[in-house]
């Protein structure tokens, strides 16, 4: 990898070189725009809209458009006169828990690689962050522009994650959200226990881009000269008729599938009060037993297990009839 910026971590007085590089790359495939009569590549030119004259990269400037369209020009000296104190330095302003930050600010992702000078520095705030599971809040200026950013551990790297401003999230503005929407308990029992039996951990290394593949192999085909075999498309099976439908279908198809245990909440009563028992057996939870079947487990130890024996007795002793009890205690 080559790296993209130098600079140092500002941690309160200390200072750890690093360098910068890009964590992520777009993996998708890239066209040319051609003629499609020869295959010739399409270039496009700068013209002025003034002068209709083509203008040389070298005079090309920054222009701001004002709201009546007149149009501000700023020079390379106007720009580098603006204050950009992070333009070396990646200041570290405060740490906060990492459940706190929305991932909808997380913009770009970056690794930092220590300079021989701040190895031992950058393993220190590393560990730290580990440790403490925070995350540091710092300011950055990556191409003349300053983001918010947070610096994080992962698998032994720093990584800094810029952040987009709060004034850069848009706000949702949609009609129904003034709507009062009815949520039917039966229906949301029904959501929950799919949600339940699709619940994994996640890997990413399952899932692959199948449009990118299916792509690959069009313009692998067209380079052999052979013809590209359509893949079927599944069949469409009854469209559910309504939202309750298709909770009972998708949960049947859960059950049939990967996960055989899920019980359907849309049947009767009874099936509902088994819900948190067979939902536990389906994910290889911990088996529900009976208090003294637990409280002999040698997890528990002698006190449990003695405890567990004056359960059982008691409840042998609540079994005897009257007469019973009281010639046991005369004896």
């Amino acid at each position: 990898m080559r790296s993209m910026w130098k600079g140092a971590v500002s941690f309160g007085l200390v200072m750890i070189p690093v360098k910068l590089y890009t964590a992520t790359e777009t993996k998708d495939i890239a066209f040319r725009q051609v003629h499609r009569e020869d295959g010739g590549r399409i270039r496009f030119r700068r013209f002025c809209t003034v002068d209709d004259q083509e203008v040389p990269y070298e005079d090309v400037a920054k222009g701001y458009e004002l709201p009546d369209g007149d149009i501000v020009i700023l020079t390379d000296e106007d720009m580098a006169e603006l204050p950009l104190p992070t333009t070396k330095s990646i200041e570290v302003v405060q740490f906060c828990p990492a459940e706190q930050l929305d991932p909808i600010l997380l913009n770009r992702s970056y690794y930092l690689e220590p300079e021989a000078a701040g190895a031992r520095a950058y393993s220190l705030l590393r560990e730290a962050l580990e440790q403490s599971g925070r995350v540091a809040i710092a300011k950055v200026a990556l191409r003349q522009r300053e983001s918010l950013a947070t610096l994080r551990a992962r698998d032994g790297v720093l990584v800094l994650e810029t952040l987009l401003w709060p004034d850069e999230i848009r706000e949702p503005d949609f009609s129904f959200l003034g709507d009062n929407i009815e949520v039917r308990p039966q229906e949301l029992r029904m959501a929950s226990s799919l949600i339940e039996s699709m619940t994994l951990d996640f890997d990413p290394d399952e899932y692959h881009d199948s449009y990118r593949e299916a792509l690959q192999e069009v313009v692998a085909a067209k380079v052999e000269g052979r013809q590209v075999v359509a893949r079927p498309e599944p069949e469409a099976g009854e469209q559910p008729s309504s939202l309750a439908d298709a909770l009972r279908a998708s949960l049947a198809a859960a059950k049939s599938g990967r996960l055989g245990a899920v019980p359907d909440l849309a049947d009767e009563p009874a099936a509902r009060g088994r819900t948190r028992k067979t939902a536990a057996a389906a994910d290889g939870a911990k088996e529900v037993r009976p208090a003294k079947d637990r409280a002999d487990g040698p997890a528990k130890g002698k006190a449990t297990a003695r405890k567990g024996g004056k359960a059982a007795a008691d409840v042998a002793a609540g079994e005897e009839k009257p007469a019973q009890r009281r010639a046991r205690k005369a004896s």
